[in-house]
């Protein structure tokens, strides 16, 4: 069995945040509230399908997504797999460089360019076929 060749593109990135589907966002806010998360910071996202919870952590954050849209990505991904986790997501530094860097590498990218997030993050997302079947954001803090 020959080695894939290493490339330290995400190796100095921390995680930035996992990624939830829930089915109801209330009943999910309840939950990780009697779990000690405190109070999160609420969002509708109306040109992702979804509403999500944010909880700011000492480390990281974890994002709850409820989708409004049956037929948008994460409605589609509650309707085949059910409830849980959906993705990890990592901050770099340079978006677009990293994903130059990427796309070099021949790594399959659902986004080859940018696009906005939650908080006005830029984002752009790694296919779950390059990652053992994780769907990988990247996310540049502005």
């Amino acid at each position: 069995m020959t080695a894939t060749p290493t490339i330290p593109i995400l190796a100095g990135s921390r995680l930035h945040h996992i990624g939830v589907v829930v089915a109801d966002l209330e009943r999910a806010v309840q939950s990780y509230t009697a779990l000690g998360f405190g109070t999160p910071e609420l969002l509708t996202i109306p040109e992702q399908g979804i509403i999500a919870a944010f909880y700011t952590l000492a480390q990281g954050s974890v994002e709850l997504l409820q989708p409004t849209d049956p037929d948008g990505a994460i409605g589609r991904f509650l309707a085949k797999r059910g409830e849980g986790f959906h993705h990890a997501a990592y901050q770099v530094d340079d978006l677009a460089a990293t994903l130059d860097t990427l796309a070099a590498a021949e790594v399959e990218l659902i986004d080859r360019t940018p696009r906005i997030g939650a908080h006005n993050l830029r984002i752009a997302f790694v296919h779950p076929r390059a990652a053992n079947g994780i769907l990988t954001e990247l996310v540049q803090e502005p």
